[in-house]
């Protein structure tokens, strides 16, 4: 069995889900510490000045935020203000009459944001889930809080991911290249488990006048390709990179 564990991203990049198309079973990491101003409650999209990005921001209710450096993912909750969700859906409007698929995505992320779930991890999890299907992508996961297996904080990353390995029978450890630095084959090996990075070249797409950015929020992978092709490209390098 594949297994990969990631932090609930916020409409995440095209490598995300490249991840979750190239593993059987996903752990949401929602008992790490939250961090400020991270992936997990922005992203970025093209600017209205066609020269580069911006980010789309969920602003994190501070009640719930004791300290960044302590407060677990899974406790964090976005504002209520419904305002921040329309600001972000007119962030997109520049899209509108050069995107080919801007009015589709817009109604989708609309409809993304409609959910009623206070906190932002699971209000990711949503966006993952619909993300994912729209995308094709038979995406199976686990909140890592509900797990009944105790992870000790004095053991190293890399230990605690072993555990969770071995405690759910993965034989097959997958990872995005952000990990080297905290993984080891021998490690995984040492353990019959095999560890493997994906490491997705960048779609190239058009964007009309704009000046083309990678790696930016799935939204605007959405926005000028089709999800089939996109998951075409997906597929086309699945176990191969």
């Amino acid at each position: 069995m594949k297994l990969g564990i990631m932090q609930p991203y916020f409409f995440p990049y095209l490598g995300y889900f490249d991840l979750l198309n190239n593993v059987d079973l996903f752990i949401v990491s929602d008992l790490t510490q939250y961090v400020k101003e991270s992936w997990i409650n922005r992203n970025r999209i093209l600017h209205p000045n066609k020269s580069t990005w911006q980010y789309i921001t969920v602003p994190v209710d501070k009640l719930s935020l004791r300290n960044s450096y302590r407060t677990p993912i899974m406790e964090i909750r976005a504002v209520k203000d419904k305002k921040w969700k329309q600001h972000m859906i007119g962030q997109l409007s520049h899209y509108n009459k050069v995107a080919p698929c801007a009015d589709a995505m817009t109604d989708f992320v609309k409809q993304c944001l409609e959910v009623d779930e206070d906190f932002l991890s699971r209000l990711n999890v949503h966006i993952l889930d619909r993300c994912a299907k729209l995308l094709g992508i038979d995406f199976q996961y686990q909140l890592m809080s509900e797990l009944s297996i105790e992870l000790h904080r004095e053991r190293s990353t890399e230990e605690r991911i072993l555990d969770l390995c071995e405690y759910l029978g993965a034989t097959e450890y997958v990872n995005l290249p952000g990990g080297r630095g905290l993984y080891h084959e021998d490690v995984f090996a040492a353990h019959s488990i095999k560890l493997t990075f994906r490491n997705l070249p960048s779609l190239i797409y058009s964007t009309g006048s704009y000046v083309f950015e990678p790696n930016l929020s799935i939204i605007d992978v959405l926005m000028w390709n089709e999800s089939e092709e996109i998951k075409k490209y997906l597929d086309a390098y699945k176990d191969n990179v």
